[in-house]
């Protein structure tokens, strides 16, 4: 039955196949026997349309990057549409028989309700971030109540409409649960768990990497992935390097970001007005094929996300590409990241950055144990939270998605 079902995947705050997330399941479902189309925002230098090892992608122009109440409206908006406008096309010239929708935004409940109501389509809702709480940890003062509200009814609308809810970890599920009053044969738990083969297949041709050993030679390399983001916490990374430099007297080190996003700019800047420049590289955005290369040179990689209403919730993937790779981690004690690292990793009291220099400190002195933490970490990747688990749970819900005829719950 499989080989007959046709999914179209919406997808807007990042490309195809940059967001690795969307990549494993696309494939794994791919791999299953779905027929699997991705509309995503151009980046540059790809494809208008083209097939990617099974999936057939879509993209539009890129919207500018947004960092304000009303830019994000704009963007949002305009992916809405311009999303909207290419299923159309994919409707009629190939047909589709489930819109899988990865939020942010929660706006994509929109084109799913249309293919719902005119063509009765199925829709799974792919909950990757708690859209609500993510806007009040961007905007000072919480953002407009306002909009918080509007953003809690899109994120129930889509949950309410979903025949189907993909949550990433434990606390997504409750809350889907509780704020959106999804019942629990609805949800399926898929988490963010790292292909190891894919971190593992790393490029040799990386000229960067030979700089950065160079500048760290006979220093402690420290390393971030991911997105840069506000309210990713770099900026407490940041000024825990300032403690560990001027306030420990650790000089040691040379700390190596790999990522972009909206806050690039202005941390770049704080970099500098804190006087790191001569410790810290800022690599920019970076291929997931380059990914394991950087880490692999690591001694310690870090988790920097604050404790707020947002992080103290949320996975985040950087944790277990860490792992896969047998690398310690330091991080905030947020209760998502001690389920994941456990004792992969040290944990700072929250937002504590001089306690997070500190530990930083005791592993730079300290290689046996980042050896026995860095073991610890990749045995449970592997034997519990690696990709391949995490699709055998994708598979099933699609499984039971495709098998039955039930109605998702009335708005």
């Amino acid at each position: 039955m499989a080989a007959q079902v046709g999914i179209l995947m919406l997808l807007e705050n990042c490309g195809y196949p940059e967001d690795i997330r969307v990549l494993l399941e696309a494939r794994s479902l791919t791999d299953a026997g779905y027929r699997v189309t991705v509309i995503c925002p151009r980046e540059a230098g790809q494809a208008w349309h083209e097939g990617l090892d099974g999936v057939t992608v879509y993209r539009y122009p890129m919207p500018p990057e947004a960092n304000s109440f009303w830019g994000y409206l704009w963007e949002y908006g305009y992916a809405l549409i311009a999303s909207f406008a290419i299923s159309l096309w994919v409707w009629l010239r190939r047909g589709f028989d489930i819109v899988h929708a990865h939020n942010p935004p929660d706006l994509f409940c929109l084109i799913a309700a249309f293919y719902k109501l005119f063509g009765g389509k199925r829709f799974v809702f792919d909950h990757h971030d708690l859209a609500p709480e993510m806007y009040t940890v961007r905007f000072d003062h919480g953002g407009n109540r306002w909009a918080h509200r509007a953003l809690c009814g899109l994120e129930r609308l889509s949950q309410r409409l979903a025949d189907h809810v993909i949550v990433v970890n434990e606390s997504y599920k409750r809350m889907a649960m509780t704020r959106g009053q999804v019942p629990e044969q609805r949800l399926t738990v898929v988490r963010n768990g790292p292909d190891v083969a894919l971190l593992n297949a790393v490029r040799s041709d990386v000229p960067p990497l030979a700089s950065l050993l160079a500048q760290g030679q006979g220093r402690t390399i420290l390393a971030y992935v991911g997105v840069m983001g506000y309210q990713d916490g770099l900026d407490y990374l940041l000024r825990a390097l300032h403690h560990l430099v001027y306030d420990l007297g650790r000089p040691d080190f040379y700390c190596v970001l790999i990522g972009q996003g909206d806050a690039y700019a202005d941390l770049q800047t704080a970099a500098s007005a804190l006087a790191l420049d001569n410790y810290i590289t800022f690599t920019g955005w970076v291929d997931y094929d380059q990914v394991g290369g950087y880490l692999r040179v690591a001694d310690i990689c870090v988790a920097p996300e604050p404790s707020n209403p947002y992080t103290d919730l949320s996975t985040t993937i950087k944790m277990m590409e860490y792992m896969a790779l047998g690398k310690p981690i330091v991080a905030f004690e947020l209760p998502e990241h001690v389920w994941t690292a456990r004792e992969a990793a040290l944990y700072a009291r929250p937002n504590d950055e001089l306690e997070f220099a500190r530990h930083l400190a005791a592993l730079m002195d300290d290689p046996q144990r980042r050896q026995q933490m860095g073991a610890y970490g990749r045995n449970r990747i592997e034997t519990e939270l690696a990709w391949p688990y995490q699709a055998k749970h994708l598979i099933e819900a699609y499984a039971v998605l495709t098998a039955t005829g039930d109605e998702a719950v009335s708005v």
